[in-house]
């Protein structure tokens, strides 16, 4: 059973922002396909659950970036699941320069989706196929709840388009990274970077849904909720540093 699984690439311009560097929904994506990977190759896949009426999704991931990489720059990606922890499927990502320095790091909850129902499902006889890496030094603790975040609030109303879309019908949870920047906005993202993000799922966004985002920030912390018929569908969350 591969227990671990590394994947190697240089980064390109199209991963990157005007600040040209790695961009965090580009971050989101490269742990999505990773993590995809790897669950082909143990045998629990999209390939495989989906003859199954069953699909992975993200409950939960938490990132720190202590610096992010620019275009033409190596990055290896280490992952690794744990095992299950009720219905939820822990993974854990390190992410390294090509001098192997340490350059973040990123903690995951996946759950089973039936795709007919859009309920939640046991882990089953999945859980049987990921490895036991209790034996391994996990980079993080289990990614965290966001916390709240009182200041002035920034309301907008968006309705997700079809690019925010992916093959299971809702928003991609790395699209919800794309949000947090663009109401951040293009001043403050030219002169701050995020530390560390919070991401929380509570339910999926649905075509045609209408999403009220409230963006708070105050000092160095950030909060962005998205609402769906008075309901939390994601929060995130997390700390900004200066560009150096």
């Amino acid at each position: 059973m591969l227990k671990t699984y590394d994947e190697t690439f240089t980064l390109r311009p199209r991963d990157c922002d005007l600040n040209d560097k790695w961009r965090p929904s580009a971050i989101l994506e490269t742990m999505q396909d990773v993590a995809g990977t790897h669950s082909l190759l143990l045998g629990c896949g999209r390939e495989d659950l989906i003859k199954r009426n069953i699909v992975w999704v993200l409950s939960r991931s938490e990132l720190h970036i202590d610096r992010y990489p620019s275009s033409g720059e190596t990055v290896t990606v280490h992952t690794f699941p744990t095992p299950n922890r009720i219905c939820f499927f822990p993974r854990y990502f390190i992410f390294t320069d090509a001098r192997g320095e340490m350059i973040g790091k990123a903690g995951t909850l996946w759950l089973l989706l039936d795709i007919t129902t859009r309920r939640m499902l046991p882990p089953g006889d999945i859980a049987k196929l990921i490895p036991d890496n209790t034996d391994l030094s996990i980079p993080m603790n289990l990614p965290a709840t966001v916390g709240n975040l009182q200041g002035e609030e920034f309301l907008s109303e968006y309705t997700p388009v079809y690019t925010d879309l992916d093959v299971n019908g809702h928003v991609n949870n790395t699209r919800y990274a794309d949000w947090l920047c663009n109401t951040l906005g293009i001043e403050l993202m030219k002169q701050y970077e995020p530390e560390r993000i919070i991401l929380n799922y509570n339910h999926e966004v649905l075509p045609g849904q209408r999403v009220s985002l409230r963006r708070i920030v105050k000092g160095s912390e950030y909060r962005l909720s998205g609402m769906v018929n008075d309901s939390i569908a994601f929060d995130i969350g997390g700390t900004l540093r200066p560009r150096e």
